[in-house]
């Protein structure tokens, strides 16, 4: 398994993987997080900083984690919002999980009853704490 030093914060942000997926990221190399328009995720974006972890999380289709992204520019005034309210970053991908975790398979898992993703299942940009995040990589098996 590869080992990930884990920063301070740790993160799941939510794309839908027909419009912009994993592929799409590591075919970029990095891509710019934007296009949130719930507040408290937005505030989530404003609290990352360089350096932090996220799981990458294929939402709609698939409903899974598939991977790890490192944030890379913090602090970004979203570029699709013309009145410059909205918060965004630059990511780039670390690692595929081995084996996808499925949202199925996170709420099977009693240890992971309180992770953001199923208690504000809505939200695109949630926080994860450092235990959760040590259950998901062994669920996937690790990294490649």
């Amino acid at each position: 398994m590869t080992k990930i030093a884990l920063t301070d914060q740790l993160w799941l942000m939510k794309s839908e993987p027909d419009v912009y997926g994993w592929d799409d990221l590591i075919a970029e190399g990095e891509g710019t997080w934007d296009g949130v328009r719930n507040h408290l995720a937005a505030r989530n974006l404003r609290t990352m900083a360089v350096g932090d972890l996220a799981f990458f999380y294929h939402s709609n289709i698939g409903k899974e984690i598939v991977g790890i992204a490192r944030i890379s520019v913090a602090g970004l005034t979203d570029p699709t919002d013309p009145e410059g309210k909205w918060a965004a970053v630059k990511v780039q991908p670390v690692a595929k999980l081995k084996a996808p975790v499925t949202l199925a398979a996170i709420k099977a898992n009693p240890a992971l009853a309180e992770m953001d993703l199923l208690r504000l299942s809505r939200l695109s940009v949630s926080a994860v704490r450092a235990a959760e995040w040590d259950i998901v990589l062994e669920m996937a098996g690790g990294t490649v």
